[in-house]
C-alpha cells in the first residue's frame, strides 16, 4: 500500500502515459501496465486511475497490442477495475463506447494459444457480461459494423467479421485440457448468452446450426467430466462447470429439437451421463450424512446436511429439466438402444424417477409408456417402485 501511494503521489500514471506513447520496448510497456494493475488493487487509487479518461482510453488500446505479456497485464488490470463496484460502471461505459475492444477481445479468443492470457481475457468478458446485459447484447449483435481495428504491427489490416460464439468456442477448446478453471469461465460466458433470446439465437442460428457448440458440450459431459471411473465426490469439484454446460444444452435442446444433432438416436449417452450426475449427487448426499453422524457437533452437522449445497441444487435442477425434456422425446427404438448400451436399466431409471418426481411426472409417465413397449418387465418393476405412476393401457 505504501509503495502504491508513493507512486501515486509522484504521478506515476502520468509517467506511464508517456511510456505508452513513446516506448518501443514491449517489456517496459508490460512492466508499466503491471504496476498500474498492482496499484489498482487499492480502492482510492483504482478510482483515480479509472476516472482519468485519457489513461482509460490508452489502456483499452493496449488490448490491441501484439505482445502477449502486455495483453495479460492489461486484462488483469481491467478485471481488477471491473471488480471494484465503485468504478465498474465507468469501465463498462468506456468499453461500450469503444467497439474496437470487441474486435481485440475476439481476435485474442479466436487466435491466441496462450492459455493464461485466454483465461484472463475470458474472466474479463465474463465479468462484463455479468455486469451489463446491454453490452452483452451489443457484442452478440456485433460483426457488421466496424470501428478502428487493432493497431498491431503483425495483425492483418482487414480483421475477420468476428462473431462472439465461434470465438468463445475456440478459446474454450484451447483451455479445456490445461486449465479447468478457464473452461469453467468460458462455459459460464456461454450460459450468460443463453439468458437472452438473442444469445440463444446466436448459438443455434450459426452457419452450422449450433452443431459445433453442441458437439463440444456433448464431448465434455459424455467423455471428460463426471465419468464412470471417477469417485462420486467429483461432482462437487465440477458442479459449476457442469451447471453451465447443461444449462446451454438445455436451452439448445428446447429451441432446436429439429436439428440433426439433437435427435435422440445420437444422444442416448447424454441421457446416461445426466443420470450418472444425479447418482453422484445422491452419493455426495449420503457421504455428507455419514460425516455429520461422526461429528461431535451433531446439531450443527444436522443443520448443514439440511441446508443443501446451493450450487449442487442448481446443478440438480438444470440436470432434471434437461433429462425430463429428453425422456419425452424417446421412442421405442431409442429406448431399446439405451437398454442395449446400458444407459437405461432398473437402477438408472429408478434414480431418474426419484429425482424427476413429482415435478416432472408427465415426462416420467410418457417415458414409462414407451418403456413398456420396449421392456415390459422393467416397466412393471418400476411401477411397483413408484405406484403413483401406474400407466393404464
Amino acid at each position: 500500500m505504501d509503495v502504491a501511494l508513493f507512486l501515486q503521489e509522484f504521478n506515476a500514471p502520468d509517467i506511464f502515459m508517456g511510456v505508452f506513447a513513446k516506448s518501443k520496448c514491449p517489456r517496459l510497456t508490460e512492466i508499466c501496465v503491471g504496476i498500474l494493475g498492482n496499484m489498482a488493487c487499492f480502492q482510492d487509487i483504482c478510482m483515480s486511475i479509472s476516472k482519468d479518461e485519457n489513461l482509460g482510453q490508452v489502456l483499452l488500446q493496449r488490448l490491441c497490442d501484439s505482445d502477449s505479456p502486455t495483453l495479460l497485464e492489461t486484462s488483469r488490470l481491467l478485471l481488477t477495475c471491473l471488480s471494484q463496484p465503485e468504478v465498474a460502471n465507468v469501465w463498462v461505459e468506456r468499453i461500450r463506447e469503444n467497439p474496437s475492444v470487441y474486435d481485440c477481445v475476439c481476435f485474442i479468443m479466436s487466435s491466441s494459444t496462450n492459455v493464461e492470457l485466454l483465461v484472463k481475457v475470458g474472466e474479463v468478458v465474463d465479468k462484463l457480461f455479468d455486469l451489463d446485459e446491454e453490452l452483452m447484447l451489443n457484442w452478440i449483435k456485433s460483426g457488421t459494423c466496424r470501428s478502428v481495428g487493432p493497431s498491431v504491427d503483425d495483425s492483418p489490416e482487414e480483421l475477420p467479421d468476428f462473431k462472439i460464439v465461434p470465438c468463445i468456442l475456440e478459446a474454450a477448446k484451447q483451455v479445456r485440457s490445461d486449465n479447468p478453471e478457464g473452461l469453467d469461465v468460458y462455459m459460464h460466458i456461454l450460459q450468460l448468452l443463453t439468458t437472452v433470446d438473442e444469445g440463444i439465437q446466436a448459438i443455434v442460428q450459426a452457419p452450422d446450426g449450433g452443431k459445433e457448440t453442441w458437439s463440444l458440450l456433448y464431448e465434455l459431459v459424455c467423455q471428460e467430466l463426471c465419468q464412470p471411473d471417477d469417485p462420486p465426490i467429483i461432482v462437487q469439484e465440477q458442479k459449476t462447470v457442469l451447471a453451465s454446460i447443461l444449462s446451454v444444452l438445455s436451452a439448445m435442446f428446447a429451441s432446436q429439437t429439429e436439428q440433426e444433432y439433437t435427435r435422440m438416436t445420437k444422444n442416448m449417452p447424454l441421457i446416461g451421463s445426466l443420470i450418472r450426475i444425479l447418482q453422484y449427487m445422491e452419493g455426495c448426499g449420503k457421504r455428507a450424512v455419514e460425516n455429520s453422524k461422526e461429528s461431535e457437533q451433531e446439531e450443527t452437522g444436522r443443520t448443514d446436511v439440511n441446508e443443501e449445497d446451493f450450487h449442487l441444487k442448481i446443478l440438480k435442477d438444470i440436470c432434471c429439466e434437461l433429462l425430463s425434456n429428453m425422456l419425452q422425446e424417446l421412442n421405442k427404438e431409442n429406448t431399446l438402444e439405451g437398454l442395449h448400451q446400458g444407459h437405461l436399466n432398473e437402477q438408472t431409471c429408478s434414480c431418474a424417477f426419484q429425482n424427476l418426481l413429482p415435478l416432472y411426472s408427465a415426462s416420467v409417465e410418457s417415458f414409462l409408456e414407451v418403456l413398456r413397449e420396449a421392456d415390459q418387465t422393467l416397466a412393471d418393476n418400476l411401477e411397483k417402485r413408484f405406484p403413483s405412476l401406474k400407466v393404464h393401457t
